[in-house]
Formats: structure tokens, sequence, C-alpha cells
């Protein structure tokens, strides 16, 4: 038999012998000098409860995971012109970690570091299309209000800084790939894209989450040599493209945070006025 089993039928049996002892409390006290009627009686009263007892949490903890499945979305314009797009979806390379400070079971704040793989797809023309995206490092600081404490659910919302650090351009005609590049550090967007977010998460993980760039995601001033006529060209000089995307999972992982949160088992029994708690 375990400790733990041992501990559990003492303290059953402690409790079974309570009223026995309390009964011959009260017969003794008849056999010697009588009491004063005004004297309230006392009993031994013996109460055993099982539960879950909270540790102290962590004022600092980490939670990690990533975007998850990601589908893009964008409002392009050339020129004022509207240019259709395709919605973009992709579930590679998108992962993250986050940094949590809990004040109180409703409210906390986070911050962190996440890669996300963003872009947009175009088509300028009906045998003409464009995929663009571009690899960020991510610094999002946000604030979560609902059951923090557990993690079950709570809404989120926060603004966050990207650093663009790799972009890849493909190019089809006729349905047929005649071109593709892929340049570290480009000019092509802005280095730093600024955006917001929002979101919910429910247990068992599942989550929900908004994000949006009100910065254009092309780099207007970009200047680049034209392969056919050696002039330089500014190729993105008249677009306007405003990316948002929505994501099905977000950066709260449940084993982690729930690690964080640890409680553990204990017996508490009672006797008058004195308590003890055991735990196991």
């Amino acid at each position: 038999m375990s400790l733990k089993s041992i501990t559990v039928l003492v303290l059953l049996l402690i409790a079974a012998m309570g009223p026995a002892i309390a009964q011959e409390s009260d017969s003794a006290k008849t056999t010697t000098t009588s009491v004063d009627s005004t004297e309230s009686k006392k009993e031994a009263i013996f109460s055993i409860i099982f539960g879950r007892y909270p540790k102290s949490r962590k004022s600092i903890y980490r939670t990690n995971g990533g975007e998850g499945a990601l589908l893009s979305f964008a409002q392009v314009k050339d020129n004022g012109a509207h240019v259709p797009m395709v919605p973009r979806f992709t579930f590679f390379f998108n992962v993250g970690t986050n940094v949590n400070k809990d004040f109180g079971r409703n409210f906390g704040i986070f911050s962190g570091l996440n890669i996300k793989n963003i872009g947009i797809i175009t088509k300028p023309t009906d045998d003409l299309k464009l995929k663009q995206r571009v690899y960020t490092l991510g610094v999002p600081l946000g604030f979560k209000v609902g059951d923090v404490h557990r993690g079950t659910w709570f809404f989120f919302a926060g603004a966050e800084c990207d650093l663009a650090f790799n972009y890849k351009e493909k190019r089809f005609e006729n349905g047929d790939k005649v071109d593709k590049f892929n340049e570290w550090f480009s000019d092509r967007t802005p280095l730093l894209m600024p955006s917001v977010f929002a979101g919910m998460r429910f247990a068992p993980g599942f989550g929900l989450k908004v994000q949006y760039y009100p910065q254009n995601f092309f780099n207007q001033d970009f200047t680049v040599k034209d392969k056919l006529t050696g002039l330089n060209v500014k190729p993105y000089e008249h677009l306007d493209a405003k990316l948002f995307f929505v994501t099905m999972s977000y950066s709260f992982n449940t084993h982690l945070y729930k690690k964080a949160h640890k409680k553990s088992n204990y017996v508490r029994f009672k006797s008058g006025n004195a308590k003890m708690e055991i735990e196991y």
C-alpha cells in the first residue's frame, strides 16, 4: 500500500473516531463535579476534504506554439485601381514563444518573439499571377482579459513590430512559373512592419486571431535595373497593399500554461478550531 493511501486511511479513522471521543468526553464530565448550566457545550468536530490545492504561481512564465495555419488577405491597388488578389494559405514556417505576467485571475500581459510567413498573391491580368512573401521576426506586446488563471478562455489584443528578413517573389504566366528570386533583408518591403491584433483563446488550446498591417507592404521607392532595357525602374511605385491575416491558433500552449499554474492534491481536516492540510 502506498504512503498516500495509508495517510488517507489514517485520516478517515480519525474522522470516524471523532464522535466517540466526543461522547466519552461528555460522559466523563457528568460523573465529576457539576458544571455551570450557563457554560456553553463544546464538541469535537472532524471533517476531511479532498481537493486540489493551488501552489503559488510563477511571477513570469513562458508559453510557446506559434501562429499555426495562417490565411492572408490584402487590399491591393495600382494607381488607385483595385488589383484582384487570391487568399494565401500557409502552415510553414510559423513558430514563436511568449513571456507572460498575470496580475490576478482575470488580467495579464505578454510579449515574446514570433517568426511568421506572410505575403500576398495577386493577379494583375488574367494571364499573370504574382506571389510575394516575407519572413518576419516579430515582437508583440499585448494584454489578456478573462480566465487567464486556468487558461480556459480569454480575450487578447495588442500591437506587434515585425522585422522583415527574407523576401521571395514568384512570377507565373499562363499558369507556368517563369521567374523566382529570393533576397535577404530586401529593400522591396519596409524593414520594420508594425501591426495590431486581437483574438480569443478557448480550451483545450484552440485560438483565433486577426492581425492587420496598416503600412504599405511594398517599398514604393525601391529601384532596380530592368533586365531588358538596362534602365532603373521602380516596380512598386504605384502599388499600395494593406495586408491582414487570420490564424487558427496562437502561441499560448495549454500544456505549459497548466504547468506554470501547477496544483497539487491535498487532504484537509479540522478539529474544533484547529485545522491541518497535508499535500501529496
